[in-house]
């Protein structure tokens, strides 16, 4: 993939030549060396099927969408030759936005709506810790892994995930 690589300082930034919103990977170099890597909140379904070739995921699927994002973050660390794996990474945070529930309506039933919202939490909580034991179980667990549910700007999406990890240095590691 092509990018637009700025580097200021200590911090450089990886975008896609045709994003003028944000940046798809940021990198902050630590005093020790070590790359602390901001990763691209990647939203909706379409996200990571472009860059893998995959087909699209219409709607919330969790158990397909969050192996597609880590498999599209992992693409770009080896496009950016920062490393070829995320097995290498110590991840420190994750955060996971669902769209909220299209259905039941939660004026018309709320209990139900109440449901299905603690419903699609628990299935992003178990395919992220079904991902984690079967690609990273080597890792440690980030600090934080939180699933909200809003209403995202994009109304097609089904998430919103992003995470921060730490890529140590060789001899960092204990």
């Amino acid at each position: 993939m092509d990018w637009v690589v700025k580097r200021r300082g200590r911090v450089t930034y990886y975008t896609k030549p045709t994003n003028r919103s944000f940046s798809d990977l940021v990198v902050e170099e630590q005093l020790n060396g070590d790359l602390k890597i901001h990763f691209v909140g990647m939203t909706g379904a379409l996200a990571a099927t472009h860059e893998l070739g995959l087909e699209e995921v219409a709607e919330m699927d969790p158990e397909r969408e969050i192996p597609r994002i880590f498999a599209t973050w992992e693409l770009y660390l080896r496009e950016a030759g920062l490393c070829q794996s995320l097995a290498e990474l110590d991840f420190l945070e994750v955060h996971s936005f669902g769209a909220a529930p299209k259905a039941p309506s939660p004026l018309a039933d709320p209990a139900g709506y109440a449901q299905a919202k603690q419903r699609v939490r628990q299935a992003y909580g178990k395919a992220y810790a079904d991902y984690w034991a079967t690609h990273l179980p080597d890792n440690g667990l980030p600090a934080r892994f939180t699933v909200y549910l809003e209403e995202l700007p994009d109304t097609k999406a089904s998430y919103e995930f992003g995470a921060t990890a730490l890529l140590q240095r060789a001899g960092a590691r204990a």
